[in-house]
């Protein structure tokens, strides 16, 4: 997505029909939509549209700000969108209908694995058929796995062996010390990604293949941010109903809950998994990296703290620890990636690699 220029009529016309379609639903429940036959699959795959342009277009808005105000505050901006539009769906699902006390924990491993095999096999594949080998940055691509390995071994792993309480749940106090935790590591990440070694996160390749962007107005900018928070808005909104559409979805054909998770990951990385696609293609796997990992370090590092803070206010049970089948693959993601990230250097045999297991964890999501 462009960061100057004129914005695609699409990122304007979204958010407001969002907001014109939640006026004209308001009084329909999902359980009525559900029970219009025809008219109610309509009605659904119409929301489904809406929201699903809505949430990209609170990307591109949220972009545009940040490519204006620059580093750090850009990074900042663009990651605090997405975590709203992340918790606003996790949330709406948590209370909709019986409730999920671990669609937090299967949304995050979710987008691990998403992007740690999903995404980025696809981009190493699809880069290496194009230009048969591409690098990157070894040390950046090791800060990011560093991190990584660490808050997902906090936030997913470390609760099957705390004893505060029974089960995979953090007590209270341990749940806030984690969140802190993981907001100060998350927050030390983003001061050496933007501000202090920013040299290890830009590939000189990428550097000179990037295209010129036009200088971004202020008044342009501040109608970005406005409909930022209009596609926002728009998306909180939504998300109470599409919450409600996924529940009974699920009900009719018997699936586990968790492909909830899986269905809000692949909601919220859509728009950067596209442009980490065609940053790939263009053979800046970089960036490609940046956007790919960065979204998995901003889930666990904003969005289980938000969440853990929405728990404790509500006084709802929230679990945490992986079972033993989601660790191994977790163990085995973190592994393959370490060799692959670890000699700046791709090919196909790594595209392929990743994409095995990322096959191997949708299979057992539908049948574990």
């Amino acid at each position: 997505m462009a960061a100057g220029g004129k914005d695609p009529i699409w990122t304007w016309v979204f958010p407001l029909v969002g907001l014109a379609f939640f006026g004209a639903t308001y009084g329909l429940a999902p359980e009525t939509i559900d029970g219009l036959g025809s008219i109610g699959l309509a009605v659904t795959i119409l929301l489904i549209i809406v929201l699903v342009g809505a949430v990209f277009a609170a990307v591109h808005h949220a972009e545009a700000v940040a490519a204006y105000t620059g580093e750090p505050y850009g990074t900042l901006i663009l990651t605090i969108a997405v975590t709203v539009i992340e918790l606003a769906l996790i949330v709406s699902v948590m209370l909709t209908g019986k409730g999920s006390p671990e669609l937090a924990r299967d949304t995050v491993y979710a987008v691990v694995m998403i992007v740690c095999n999903g995404l980025v096999g696809i981009c190493i594949l699809f880069g290496c058929l194009r230009y048969r080998e591409q690098s990157f940055d070894v040390t950046g691509a090791g800060i990011y796995l560093a991190v990584l390995i660490v808050l997902a071994t906090l936030t997913l792993i470390l609760p099957n062996f705390t004893r505060a309480l029974p089960g995979p749940i953090y007590s209270n106090p341990q749940l806030i010390f984690i969140s802190l935790v993981t907001i100060v590591l998350y927050g030390v990440f983003l001061y050496t990604q933007t501000i202090s070694h920013t040299s290890y996160f830009v590939a000189s390749r990428d550097i000179s293949t990037v295209e010129a962007e036009t200088p971004r107005s202020r008044a342009a900018a501040s109608l970005n941010g406005l409909f930022l928070i209009v596609s926002v808005v728009a998306v909180v909104l939504l998300a109470k109903k599409f919450a409600g559409i996924i529940d009974i979805g699920l009900a009719a054909i018997s699936a586990p809950h968790a492909i909830v998770g899986i269905i809000i990951a692949l909601l919220v990385l859509m728009p950067e998994s596209m442009a980490a696609l065609h940053a790939a293609r263009r053979n800046q796997l970089q960036k490609s990296m940046n956007l790919a990992l960065g979204s998995s370090l901003a889930t666990i590092g904003l969005t289980i703290p938000a969440v853990a803070v929405v728990n404790v206010v509500l006084q709802k049970e929230l679990v945490l620890g992986l079972d033993p089948k989601e660790i191994v693959l977790l163990f085995m993601t973190f592994a393959a990636s370490i060799i692959t990230f670890g000699t700046g250097r791709t090919n196909i045999l790594y595209g392929v690699l990743h994409l095995v297991i990322f096959g191997t964890f949708l299979f057992l999501s539908f049948v574990p």
